[in-house]
Parts: C-alpha cells; sequence; structure tokens
C-alpha cells in the first residue's frame, strides 16, 4: 500500500513537471514571439561614411561631421528652401533700426534630449562658451561683431553687436558653432571648446545611443523631440573608408543609403543607375568643385604658370569621361545664381597651345629627350594634395597627371586621409589643392571672409593668396564688404574682389559639384536638403 501510493504520487509529481515545462514552453515561445515581433517593427537604417562621426561637440570642428552635428543639435533659426530663413529654436525675432540689435523669441515647448529646459540662460551660456574661444571661430565675422549677450526673460535672448552685420541671421543657420547642448552636457570648466562635452545633448530629432570609435554609430530617436519626429527608430553609421568596399557592402543590403559628395565614384554611381535594381537621385548644383593654387610657393607665384594651369586643363574632358555628363561647367569660383556673384569676366577656356605658350614665355622649356618641362636645370613638378577617401578627387587627380603630363608638367599626386589632409592644407604644403566652394547659406560671404583669416578654423586660401601681389587689398575689401550697409557699394565690392581673383588665376573651378544619393526600393522620403552637408534622416520612411 506504501508503495503503491509513493508511485502515485511520483506520477503525480511528474505529470506536474511536465505541465509547468510545458506552460513555460508556451510562455517563453510566446515572450519570444512578441519580441521578434517588437524587432520586426522597429525600423533601424543603416548609413555610411568614410570616416568617424566625431565627439558631437557643435561648437568645434574636425573631426567632427557636419551630418551627425545637425542629427543632435539645432540653430536658432533655419535655413529653408530657396534661402528662406524660417523660425526654429527661435519663434520669431525684432531686428533694431540700426541692425546692431536682436531680440529672439524662443519656443517654450522645447526641451534637450535629458529632459533638461531649452531657455534663454542656457541660449546665453551657449554664446558665451563659442565667444570665450572666438579665435578658433573667427573664419565667420558675427562671432567678431558679437558685443553682449542677454537674458531678458526666460524665452527672450538679445544679441548685440558692434556694428550692423547683413549676414548676421544666415550665419546662425550654420551647423556650428552656434547650436546648443544642454546644461548636463557641459564641463566642468564650462570651456566647450577645449574641455570637449560630458556627453552629446541636444534638442535634434537623433540621441546618440552607442558608439564605437572608427567603427559605428547608433543614433535612436528622440521621443521628446519638439518638432516632427523621424519615421524611424534607428540610424546605424558605419564607418567605410573606401567607396568600393561602400558599394559592395550596398549591395550586399548591409547598408541601406549612400549619401553625399565624393562617397563613391561616378564609375560606380552610374553603374548603380544602370542596374534598375536601387533608387538613384542626383541634387541641384551645391557648391563649386574647384582647384586652389599656392601662389606662396616659389613656383606657383609666377601668373604666367597659373594661367598656362588654367588653359592646360580640360574641364568638359573630366565632365563626360568622370561625371558622364551630370554636372556642368564651372568657369567662375561661385555659381552666377549666388547673390553677389555674378561678374563679366573671359573665361580660361581650355587651349593647350595657349598653355604651352605661357609656359614658355614663363621660362619653362621642352628639353629634348626628357618628359617633362624645366626651367634653370628644375624640372617642372607641382604636388597636388587630395584626401584619400574622396573617390572624385582621386578621379579627377589621376585625369590630370596624365593629362598634364603631354604639356610637359610632372604632378606629384599626394593622397592623405582627411585629418592630415586639413593639417598640410592650413600649412600651405601643396602646389595645387583640391578645395569647394561652401554652398548655401556660407556663400560667399563666409567663403570670403574665411580668406582673410589666419586661422586654422578660417580656410587654406589665406596661405595659399600670400604670394598675390594684390592680397591685403582683396583682404580689406572683403572686410568692407561684409560691414557695408549700402547695398549698390556691396555689389560693386564684391565685383571687384571676384574680379581680381579671377584675373590672379588663384582658382581653377572644374564644375558644380551635387549630391548623390543610392538607396534600395523599400527605402522611401530621400531628398536633398538646402545645405549640403545635412543628411534628411528625419524624413526617410522604410517600408517592411
Amino acid at each position: 500500500m506504501v508503495l503503491k501510493r509513493s508511485k502515485l504520487v511520483t506520477s503525480l509529481v511528474g505529470l506536474l513537471v511536465l505541465l509547468t515545462i510545458f506552460v513555460t514552453g508556451c510562455s517563453n515561445t510566446t515572450k519570444d514571439q512578441e519580441n521578434a515581433s517588437a524587432k520586426d517593427q522597429t525600423k533601424v537604417l543603416t548609413f555610411s561614411w568614410a570616416g568617424d562621426i566625431g565627439d558631437l561637440n557643435p561648437h568645434t570642428y574636425f573631426p567632427n561631421q557636419w551630418f551627425s552635428q545637425a542629427m543632435v543639435y539645432e540653430p536658432l533659426v533655419y535655413y529653408g528652401e530657396g534661402g528662406e530663413l524660417k523660425p526654429w529654436l527661435a519663434e520669431s525675432w525684432d531686428v533694431s533700426k540700426d541692425g546692431k540689435e536682436y531680440v529672439f523669441h524662443l519656443r517654450e515647448d522645447v526641451t534637450f534630449s535629458d529632459g533638461s529646459p531649452f531657455n534663454a540662460a542656457i541660449v546665453k551660456k551657449n554664446f558665451d562658451t563659442v565667444l570665450a574661444n572666438a579665435p578658433q571661430h573667427e573664419w565667420m565675422e558675427l562671432i567678431n561683431q558679437i558685443k553682449s549677450t542677454e537674458v531678458v526673460d526666460e524665452s527672450t535672448f538679445k544679441l548685440t553687436l558692434h556694428k550692423p552685420y547683413y549676414p548676421t541671421l544666415q550665419e546662425l543657420t550654420y551647423i556650428r558653432p552656434l547650436r546648443f547642448i544642454g546644461e548636463a552636457a557641459f564641463p566642468d570648466s564650462q570651456n566647450t571648446f577645449k574641455e570637449g562635452l560630458k556627453s552629446p545633448i541636444g534638442t535634434g530629432p537623433w540621441i546618440l545611443s552607442k558608439y564605437k570609435k572608427n567603427e559605428e554609430a547608433v543614433f535612436i530617436r528622440n521621443e521628446k523631440y519638439w518638432g516632427t519626429k523621424p519615421e524611424i527608430d534607428k540610424v546605424v553609421v558605419k564607418v567605410i573608408p573606401d567607396g568600393e568596399s561602400r558599394v559592395l557592402a550596398f549591395e550586399k543590403k548591409e547598408i541601406d543609403l549612400i549619401f553625399g559628395n565624393g562617397v563613391i565614384s561616378q564609375d560606380s554611381f552610374q553603374f548603380l543607375k544602370d542596374s534598375g535594381i536601387y533608387e538613384t537621385k542626383l541634387s541641384e548644383p551645391t557648391a563649386t568643385r574647384a582647384l586652389l593654387f599656392n601662389t606662396n610657393r616659389e613656383t606657383m607665384k609666377d601668373l604666367k604658370l597659373r594661367a598656362a594651369l588654367q588653359h592646360a586643363f580640360n574641364k568638359q574632358a573630366v565632365i563626360d569621361n568622370i561625371f558622364y555628363g551630370t554636372e556642368k561647367k564651372a568657369d567662375t569660383l561661385f555659381a552666377p545664381n549666388i547673390p553677389y556673384t555674378k561678374i563679366n569676366v573671359k573665361p580660361y577656356e581650355y587651349d593647350a597651345e595657349k598653355a604651352k605658350q605661357l609656359l614658355d614665355e614663363a621660362g619653362w622649356k621642352r628639353v629634348k629627350g626628357k618628359p617633362f618641362r624645366e626651367k634653370d636645370g628644375e624640372i617642372l613638378q607641382l604636388e597636388l594634395l587630395f584626401i584619400s577617401t574622396d573617390n572624385i578627387q582621386k578621379a579627377i587627380a589621376e585625369f590630370i597627371q596624365g593629362d598634364f603630363r603631354k604639356m610637359g608638367i610632372d604632378i606629384k599626386l599626394i593622397s592623405q586621409e582627411e585629418e592630415t589632409f586639413w593639417a598640410t592644407a592650413y600649412e600651405g604644403g601643396f602646389d595645387l589643392l583640391f578645395t569647394a566652394s561652401w554652398g548655401v547659406p556660407f556663400d560667399p560671404h563666409a567663403y570670403l571672409s574665411a580668406m582673410t583669416k589666419t586661422s586654422e578654423n578660417g580656410s587654406p586660401d589665406y596661405k595659399a593668396q600670400l604670394g598675390l601681389p594684390v592680397k591685403k587689398e582683396i583682404d580689406r575689401k572683403i572686410k568692407e564688404t561684409l560691414l557695408s550697409t549700402d547695398e549698390a557699394k556691396r555689389k560693386m565690392l564684391y565685383k571687384d574682389i571676384l574680379t581680381a581673383l579671377h584675373e590672379q588665376a588663384v582658382y581653377l573651378p572644374i564644375s558644380y559639384q551635387s549630391n548623390a544619393a543610392v538607396y534600395h526600393k523599400n527605402i522611401s522620403g530621400v531628398h536633398f536638403l538646402p545645405q549640403e552637408y545635412e543628411v534628411p534622416f528625419t524624413s526617410i520612411d522604410i517600408n517592411k
């Protein structure tokens, strides 16, 4: 009897165990299904860039990337389509009659991603930390003109200038340095330029959630965002330095979107476009692609040599063979549709015989039996500096090297990764350098302003122009132009400056560059924003 009872108990216990396992198994299966379902509903866009996103400090520059800073931080005023200056973190503003005082009325429904308030006090604190490092930002004339910042009340901020400065609102739209971090982001010293941030806290639609330097950055949607929230939940940015590797990753569906200028070669763009498998787009022209000549190098001081290089460069061949006709030939530093930039000058047309004549006149003669021209026993060798990860610069550089060889010019290609490239450029360590105008909202005033600054956060153009006999006069006119309140005089000064730069053959404009976009057919909402450095992550959607 005891034995039978023992067996019965054992059997009941076994049955209970089996039931428990079954119920638990069903429960776990249900949870797994729910988790898988939730995962399936998460919309993740994978994007790639040639380098690291940087530390996401809106008050500093390289290695920070424009697009990633724009994801997290926002301006008082936004640069909209057609140059419209739109209210953003400031709902409205008033400008005094003398043009020296700007009063901004801030949105009251905005918080930073950590929930802390956005108000006039934090606006002033951000302005003040930038102004504390003014020499680092002197390329931006507004920084030099700010006299004082003031909290009028919690939602009203006042900016007072030394002199009226016509591009004030336009410069407040820039991605850096006048965008805003939350209180908890400030270092103990309060100096964001020197000490960096404790964490990247902004008001923008995205929050950095994971980061592995030189490998990957993950941004998630800011659920506290005051504006229209992104359609997707997450953006993964993978660092892929090589353009061809980027194309392979795209074809394998390891990335969803290719976006930007120079991120893949034009050959690859054309191949992906012709396949018919993917969506492809090209933006309207954003800026002028050009070569900068370093007149501060002994060889390049000669205007005849610079003019010879202008005539030796076959722009149309580059456009036809490298860009497949997708970019238009540029003859001036700025496109004529940019305000103040339409000038009546004679273009440097491609003319091989004219180039040879000018080289002869400059003393660079052909030597029988030798491939390159010589002068006083020296070979005509010029160093062309380009960014190693920029596929378009590389293609043009190789074309120039081959084409100029026919003229007896030895072009030595110097390929450097981006950070080294800019360090070399600021030091003036080149004869020829790939450059581009900055596009809207910077052109022409900010680009010209940077030419007058010795700071490394100005532009390489300053040192490159030091060999010009008219350098001081050009700088004087640029400074006068920026502070002029007389529209007619301003137009005249811009004309004088741009004409002088053209006649001195400092820049060799190539074409008007565009952004390219390539994406899979389940991606929608891809378009081009007014500032070429922004990627439209907020409007993009993924169709499951």
